[in-house]
């Protein structure tokens, strides 16, 4: 009698690997995974709001022939909550995201509109900065005449709280003795 912790596995003397058949998978194997909807979606089929988190139980499939840097870029299948219409989308490892194939369209998203425009304006300005030194000390002047007008607004604030934070406890607690002296007084009487 022999016990093995889950850990330690018993090899008889006679053990080959080479012996052992190996598994002849196919590349683009699908696998079923839990996954929740990237974003919000809209079945192009029934209509159908699908909100970004919903869970599905989804297909995943590794692309083949295409790669980001190494990365491998996956496709998942998913259904329809309402139609059962088949819904796919991509990882796009590029932009830290998820391209959407077909099945369904991808809804507004204001968010990354505005992000992309951030950046843009922020390329255009290192790009006449670069050309032009006189826009440097242009754009250096509006930032720190922008941080000034920040830091007075914000002690402006901090001045309005403190004059609404002054509160005066020993008024508070001499009415508060007063108001139960007068209750004494009308039990009394």
């Amino acid at each position: 009698f022999c016990s093995l912790s889950p850990q330690q596995k018993y090899y008889p003397p006679d053990f080959d690997p080479a012996k052992i058949p190996k598994l002849k998978l196919p590349k683009d194997r699908q696998y079923v995974v839990r996954l929740m909807a990237p974003f919000n979606m809209r079945c192009k089929t029934c209509g159908e709001y699908i909100y970004k988190g919903k869970k599905f139980n989804a297909r995943k499939e590794t692309v083949q022939n295409e790669v980001y840097l190494g990365l491998p870029i996956f496709r998942f299948y998913i259904k329809c909550t309402r139609c059962l219409a088949e819904i796919t989308f991509k990882t796009d490892p590029e932009n830290t995201d998820y391209t959407m194939e077909h099945g369904a369209t991808r809804n507004f998203q204001a968010e990354k509109l505005l992000e992309e425009e951030e950046k843009r304006l922020q390329k255009e300005r290192e790009e006449e900065e670069l050309n032009n030194p006189m826009k440097v000390l242009e754009n250096r002047t509006k930032d720190s005449k922008l941080e000034m007008e920040v830091l007075e607004n914000l002690q402006e604030l901090k001045e309005l709280n403190q004059r609404q934070a002054n509160v005066d406890f020993e008024a508070m607690l001499k009415q508060y003795k007063e108001y139960e002296e007068e209750q004494r007084r009308r039990e009394q009487e």
